[in-house]
């Protein structure tokens, strides 16, 4: 009875240990949420309309098309378009203890790209390694893509209502894919890769959500297809607490080449 008493309580405070650890990693996770804004004493950037020069008839079907390489909403000023991602306060590879259960392995995303009116919609994407690519040709005039990163290269030309899915996965690098329209030489766009899941695209308010971050103290990063957010300084992140559930950060007024 002794011995049955003893393996009874041992069990129970392994049983006991087992849940407070899972309750503390069930709490190491956090939504980090916030947006980012146009500089509240600069006036909103003029769109500059495009010069085009090839299948006017389409490309201007729907009016004039205007470059949105910086795309600032002019009610509450907020950037879209903006890489926000996390790294370690040092180095650049997350631990494993690091990276939420539900995130460590999840199924691969497939990315559909469309050129419906002589522009790349979305022309810009956030990508995890392991998602692919969908290359769609909506419109009724032919396109072409030209794509390059460091692992998968191609250049297609696609017919009216075609589309064209590479075999390769996308891979993590450093720098953003490119990819463009060798028939309309003012298309193009960026996929950023990420080998982690702590990254968001900032939307037409400049909104951004990453959800399940580890708490603790990390970097964050503010990057745009121009530059990042206060150039050399923001290519080496910014330093953040994170603590759950929810960290709300301000609104972070983003310095851009262009808006200096």
């Amino acid at each position: 009875m002794t011995r049955i008493r003893l393996l009874s309580t041992l069990t129970a405070t392994a049983l006991a240990w087992a849940g407070a650890t899972d309750a503390h990693a069930a709490d190491k996770w956090a939504t980090i949420k916030g947006q980012v804004v146009f500089p509240a004493d600069k006036p909103v950037p003029e769109k500059k309309e495009i010069n085009v020069t090839a299948d006017k008839e389409h490309c201007l079907s729907k009016g004039a098309l205007v470059g949105d390489e910086l795309i600032v909403n002019p009610k509450n000023k907020g950037v879209k378009n903006v890489w926000v991602y996390l790294k370690p306060a040092e180095g650049d590879t997350f631990a494993a203890g690091d990276i939420a259960p539900a995130l460590a392995k999840t199924a691969a995303k497939e990315h559909m790209v469309d050129q419906p009116v002589c522009a790349f919609a979305p022309r810009i994407v956030v990508a995890r390694a392991g998602d692919t690519l969908l290359v769609k040709n909506s419109s009724p005039v032919p396109h072409n893509i030209k794509f390059s990163s460091d692992n998968l290269e191609f250049n297609q030309t696609l017919a009216a209502g075609g589309s064209f899915k590479p075999e390769k996965a996308l891979e993590a690098q450093k720098n953003p894919a490119t990819f463009a329209c060798n028939i309309h030489p003012w298309m193009n766009g960026r996929v950023v890769i990420f080998d982690h899941p702590y990254f968001a695209l900032t939307d037409a308010d400049g909104n951004f959500e990453i959800k399940d971050a580890p708490e603790g103290k990390f970097r964050i990063f503010y990057r745009h297809e121009n530059g990042y957010h206060k150039g050399k300084d923001g290519a080496k992140g910014f330093p953040v607490d994170i603590a759950g559930p929810t960290l709300e950060m301000k609104p972070l007024e983003i310095v851009l080449p262009e808006n200096k």
